[in-house]
């Protein structure tokens, strides 16, 4: 296995599919000249050229707009927005489009587009630009969602998006670009809707996503000193949300935290929560626990967007709470 960055494997998976497969085409604003906010598509359109790395306007409504009519047409368009956050000035065409073409067609019309960039919160980037809307895409049927948390997952779970038939909504973190993780060579791929035991216990399952899931792992770390053995689940995708795990684990543990970075209110944790009480219900021996960002709009000052997402403490002590070691 070789050990590269988040960035790099999501980059070498695009220029493999886009190698096997010359329906696939990237869009989306300054990934060509300008190589990407993030670097991902660096020197692709010196490699494939214009017409396969297409540099857009500034306007999602119109790229996203085409992406979904070229889906329709048999190309396979894959769409980086440079934040999440400028995906909602095309909210229309990914939920009342992209979403709903195959239930409008009766099954006759695939739509194999996928739409990637960096959600969550960034650095000093402030309100406008540090939103996790996982949550938000994931209310909608039709789209499937994927969150990566390491470089395997991001290779692993990009390559089953471009190669499938549903739109995808694919949910990178900024702060991941740069983390080293092992990928298995070859074409390493993921599936949708199964998600990982990355560290088994035995007194509290930790269900987490996305950057998430590497504050889980370093509380169970902490928690381990102190004789709690947590089980950290990592979700990989929300849609469709592996709950046949989580039930597993919770079953086996009968505690459970919940750890996301979006707003507390009608978050994905609350949904997982939701779904742990109507099918392990009784094997709970104390309510589920959740761990969120703070419920305000991002700040600009450090200090305070410190104050506004979840740490390890935060999550150490959902777990003491829930196992009444307060």
């Amino acid at each position: 296995m070789a050990e590269v960055t988040y960035r790099d494997a999501l980059r070498s998976t695009l220029i493999e599919e886009m190698e096997r497969d010359h329906a696939v085409v990237l869009m989306g604003e300054d990934i060509g000249v300008y190589q990407g906010t993030f670097r991902v598509t660096a020197d692709l359109l010196q490699r494939f050229g214009p017409k396969r790395v297409i540099d857009t306007p500034i306007s999602e409504l119109g790229f996203i707009g085409a992406a979904v009519g070229m889906a329709m047409l048999g190309l396979r368009p894959v769409v980086e927005v440079m934040t999440w956050n400028f995906s909602l000035l095309a909210f229309d065409q990914i939920i009342n489009n992209a979403a709903k073409i195959r239930y409008f067609s009766g099954g006759q019309v695939d739509l194999p587009v996928v739409i990637r960039g960096p959600n969550g919160a960034g650095v000093q980037l402030s309100a406008q630009h540090s939103q996790s809307l996982e949550a938000t895409y994931a209310h909608f049927p039709g789209l499937l969602v994927a969150a990566p948390a390491t470089p395997a997952e991001a290779k692993g779970l990009l390559r089953t998006a471009i190669r499938g038939n549903d739109p995808v909504v694919f949910l990178e973190n900024a702060a991941l670009y740069g983390m080293k993780g092992e990928v298995a060579d070859g074409e390493f791929a993921l599936p949708f809707g199964k998600a990982e035991v990355a560290r088994p216990g035995t007194d509290v399952t930790v269900v987490a996503y996305s950057r998430m899931v590497h504050l889980a792992l370093a509380a169970a770390g902490q928690l381990a000193g102190d004789g709690i053995n947590a089980e950290v689940i990592n979700l990989r995708t929300l849609r469709p949300l592996d709950t046949q795990t989580i039930i597993a684990s919770v079953t086996k543990t009968h505690r459970a935290v919940v750890v996301q970075e979006q707003w507390k209110p009608f978050g994905a944790a609350a949904e997982i929560a939701a779904r742990i009480y109507e099918e392990a219900f009784d094997e709970l021996d104390a309510p589920v626990e959740r761990v969120t960002g703070a419920d305000v709009p991002m700040p600009y000052a450090r200090n305070l967007e410190l104050l506004a997402v979840p740490h390890e403490g935060d999550i150490v002590k959902a777990v003491k709470k829930t196992l009444y070691r307060t």
